[in-house]
């Protein structure tokens, strides 16, 4: 037998907006129960019980028996109407049910196990794809929730509907085998080779740069650099004193070459 939610309601004499507006302006929430093939009945609920209800889960799951004056009518919540910018009910519309009325309804889905799922432990992500399942049920057999197992699930494996055991009398709208949820890879995902080939190249640059020398005589902040065109090698030994320059060169100091006497002409 299901369990309903009792809530108390007070009647609407008109329909229309003013009406419904007059509803609002008295601290109250306007709606209607239709169904069954009965006339609709209108009605207005106190919001602050509405507003609790609401932040419940399963809101349209729930079935509620609303008492109009002592006449209590079975129905569920079809849909509501927010203010746009206060975010509070404006409007109500509840379904009358039977007792073997069945129905179609979003059923939320709820996941279980996420710490046993290997995929999920080495950092995959859990990609899902309905968070409601609609399906056709009976009134007093609605369920709360799907609930989906992920223990065993690896990275790129999914979940669908047939792997999910449903309440007797509960089945999908969809007939195919749909996904309900994956694992999917990260995006910074690597492999053990890759880390493996990663830390050794980095060992081996942090060793290259632990056992280079820089030359003797550099100068500070260029380790390593090679000594401009025409200066003396490091380390070089400096030229002996008086030694002749190199050929081409003029010594320091040193006189120009005279130039070379002309030959006299020859004799007739």
């Amino acid at each position: 037998m299901v369990n309903a939610t009792k809530i108390a309601a007070e009647p609407r004499e008109r329909a229309g907006k003013g009406a419904a507006r007059a509803a609002r302006r008295a601290g109250r929430v306007p709606g209607v129960i239709y169904g069954e093939k009965a006339p609709p009945t209108l009605v207005d609920i106190d919001p602050k019980f509405l507003m609790g209800e609401l932040k419940k889960p399963g809101f349209f799951t729930r079935v509620f028996d609303v008492d109009v004056k002592g006449k209590v009518q079975r129905a569920l919540a079809r849909d509501v109407q927010f203010h746009p910018v206060t975010d509070r009910p404006e409007h109500i519309d509840f379904m009358r049910v039977g007792e073997h009325t069945r129905i179609r309804v979003g059923i939320p889905v709820k996941f279980l196990n996420q710490d046993k799922s290997p995929g999920l432990k080495r950092g995959g992500v859990l990609n899902v794809v309905r968070h409601t399942i609609e399906v056709y049920t009976n009134v007093d057999k609605i369920p709360q929730q799907i609930v989906v197992d992920l223990d065993g699930l690896d990275i790129g494996d999914s979940v669908h509907i047939n792997a999910v055991k449903l309440p007797e009398g509960v089945k999908p709208t969809i007939q195919r085998n749909f996904t309900i949820a994956a694992v999917a890879a990260p995006s910074v995902l690597k492999t053990a080779e890759e880390e493996a080939a990663e830390a050794a190249a980095a060992a081996a640059a942090a060793g290259a740069v632990e056992g280079a020398v820089p030359a003797e005589g550099a100068a500070p902040g260029a380790p390593g650099a090679t000594p401009a065109a025409g200066a003396p090698a490091a380390g070089a030994a400096p030229g002996a004193k008086g030694a002749a320059p190199a050929a081409g060169t003029a010594g320091k100091g040193a006189a120009p070459a005279p130039a070379a006497a002309a030959k006299p002409a020859a004799k007739k």
